[in-house]
């Protein structure tokens, strides 16, 4: 006898990375609503109704799509999934903050959808992605390269540093967060580096700007008093790493992320070699 589908069948995702991961897993048409922030895949944009935003979502029209799934991100969407709960809509939110946590929640939300065995090969090819950047950072690190001091500024006014997944793929792409402290701190509010001449005396040899969607200014963070001093800015070491392949907590920051991290990081080092030479 064939058995039924007993997976969710209309789904909404209230955050990109699920969006993402789930049109990877060829699982788009179980898809019903997405997030208006959601950009990758392009196609979602115009495929899929846009229903949330981060911190809000259009609770009728939800439920009006009579979702049996809704994925959710983070104790910051608490509120949105307490209101589709009271509606008796099923919520599972997700609460990834490191590089294992992602590749569960991969797991979990492929396992969800019947691909648990496509998932893990997936996850299994992403994972080889990141050991072979290590291996070259290790490699480059044999012929006398320096692993560069990096900052990562998710936020500019005020100054917010890397969250837990960036500054550890950011050490497997080479370099070395300034502000590791503050990295397993979940909220933005909690990694604010209130004076910014503490940037200035951690002198990182990088600065990786990825401000939430707002264009990275590199000649205003050149500009900044006292920062002409900084290994970074006296450089021309400043980059922007678009938010949309880091900061999003899914498969966008373990392929596309890391890679453009590891590129920066990667040249830098290689350039420290000829340094060291001279």
């Amino acid at each position: 006898m064939l058995q039924p589908d007993l997976s969710p069948q209309r789904i909404v995702c209230l955050t990109e990375e699920t969006t993402e991961w789930l049109y990877l897993l060829g699982q788009e048409r179980r898809i019903v609503g997405i997030s208006g922030y959601t950009v990758r895949p392009a196609r979602a944009r115009q495929e899929k109704p846009k229903v949330s935003a981060f911190l809000s979502a259009k609770i009728d029209k939800i439920l009006a799509l009579q979702p049996d799934c809704v994925f959710g991100f983070s104790d910051l969407q608490a509120d949105i999934a307490a209101l589709l709960i009271r509606q008796g809509v099923q919520v599972t939110v997700f609460n990834q903050r490191s590089v294992a946590e992602i590749f569960s929640m991969m797991y979990q939300v492929a396992a969800m959808v019947g691909e648990a065995a496509q998932g893990l090969e997936r996850i299994a090819a992403m994972q080889q992605g990141l050991d072979q950047m290590r291996a070259e950072v290790a490699a480059l690190e044999a012929q006398g390269a320096r692993r560069p001091r990096v900052f990562f500024e998710e936020w500019d006014v005020p100054h917010i540093s890397a969250i837990r997944w960036v500054s550890e793929l950011m050490g497997i792409a080479g370099g070395d967060d300034i502000f590791p402290e503050l990295a397993h701190e979940s909220l933005g509010k909690n990694r604010i580096i209130a004076d910014g001449f503490d940037i200035v005396r951690r002198n990182p040899d990088i600065i990786i700007g990825s401000w939430c969607g707002k264009k990275f200014r590199p000649e205003t963070v050149a500009a900044r008093p006292g920062w002409a001093q900084v290994a970074a800015v006296r450089d021309g070491a400043l980059f922007e790493i678009k938010s949309p392949l880091i900061l999003q907590p899914g498969p966008a920051a373990l392929t596309d992320g890391v890679a453009a991290l590891h590129r920066i990081c990667r040249d830098w080092m290689r350039a420290s070699i000829g340094r060291a030479a001279a």
